[in-house]
This record gives C-alpha cells, sequence and structure tokens, in this order.
C-alpha cells in the first residue's frame, strides 16, 4: 500500500480534531492556524513544513516524522516527543508553549527555542549538546542526566540545572543564570 503525499499545500484554520489528517508524506507544506489538539499524528511525515498558530496539545505523535519542521507561536503541551521517528529529526521552536512535553532520552542537538515556556518539561537523558534556549521560562523543567555541552542559556530563566548531574562543559550562562547552577546549596547570591 503506497502513502499519499502532499507538496507545497498552505492550509488555514482546519480543524483536524474533526477531519483526520490523512496518513502521508507532506513535504514544505505551512499550517496556520489549525487545531491538532487531541488528534493522532502517527506515522504521518512532516518534511520541510512550517506550523504557525497551531494548537498541538496532547497529540498522539508516535512514529512521526519531522525533518527540519519549524513551530512558530504553537502550543504543544504535553507532547510525547521521545516517541518520534528520530530519522533526520530537525525542529525549531519561535514562541511556543511546549509546558508538561517530554524529550525523554531523546538526541537533539542543535535545537533553538527561542522565547518558549517551557515548564515542567523532561529532558531527563537526552543530547541537547549546542541547543540554543533564548529568553525561554524552563520553571520545574528537569534535567537529568542531559548532555547540555555547548548550549546556550544565557537569556533564559528560572531553570534549575544541577551541574553535578548534567555535562555542561561549554554550556554558557549569564551572571544573572548563575544561581540556577547553585540551587541545590540553598545559599543567597546578591
Amino acid at each position: 500500500m503506497s502513502k499519499t503525499y502532499f507538496v507545497d499545500k498552505d492550509i488555514q484554520g482546519v480543524d483536524f480534531s474533526e477531519n483526520e489528517l490523512t496518513i502521508g508524506d507532506y513535504e514544505n507544506c505551512n499550517y496556520e492556524n489549525c487545531n491538532f489538539a487531541n488528534t493522532d499524528l502517527s506515522d504521518i511525515n512532516f518534511l520541510e513544513c512550517e506550523f504557525e498558530n497551531c494548537d498541538f496539545s496532547m497529540a498522539k505523535i508516535s512514529n512521526t516524522a519531522f525533518q527540519n519542521v519549524r513551530f512558530k507561536t504553537c502550543k504543544l503541551l504535553g507532547l510525547h516527543f521521545e516517541d518520534v521517528n528520530k530519522f533526520l529529526l530537525s525542529l525549531d521552536f519561535v514562541a511556543c508553549q511546549l509546558n508538561l512535553s517530554s524529550f525523554y532520552k531523546l538526541v537533539f542537538k542543535n535545537t533553538s527555542f527561542k522565547d518558549c515556556s517551557l515548564t515542567e518539561v523532561d529532558f531527563t537523558e537526552s543530547d541537547l549538546s549546542g541547543s540554543i534556549f533564548d529568553n525561554c521560562e524552563l520553571t520545574g523543567t528537569i534535567f537529568e542526566n542531559t548532555i547540555l555541552e555547548k548550549a546556550d542559556f544565557r537569556t533564559s530563566y528560572n531553570f534549575s540545572i544541577d551541574p553535578e548531574m548534567n555535562r555542561i562543559k561549554k554550556a554558557k550562562f549569564s551572571n544573572d543564570g548563575i544561581i540556577g547552577l547553585l540551587f541545590k546549596y540553598d545559599i543567597e547570591v546578591e
């Protein structure tokens, strides 16, 4: 059985919770103001696609491929990114809400998170080498046995990263962010 192939499509305002997205390959497609909340996107391949102002809250993304995909001002609440197809995985997030999502054990190098809310996100045992967290809210986010080498946290805030439990060689932090590395010592820095 062959997959359906879609290329160069612009889709606006579609509620995919009512109109199920066909399993197939979607290349160079743009989605704007679409609702994917609580939908099953398993086994769908998104290649060179962009999503803007879309809601993916609690969507199922088992074996979903995201190759060079950009999310802009999207709600991605409670997603299990560890279930996606890892082959050529490449994502970019701008002004997105990723709260309560999980990237458990995911190799996710050189990923850009810009102006995102990452409250209570799980990055346990992930590889985020070279990733950029630009102006991101990180309250309650879990970094445990995470590779953060050369990651950039200089403009992010409210993070707690234990240098003894994570690999942070050459990671970048601002002077204000240093407190996020010392949280477990319960000290006051003035």
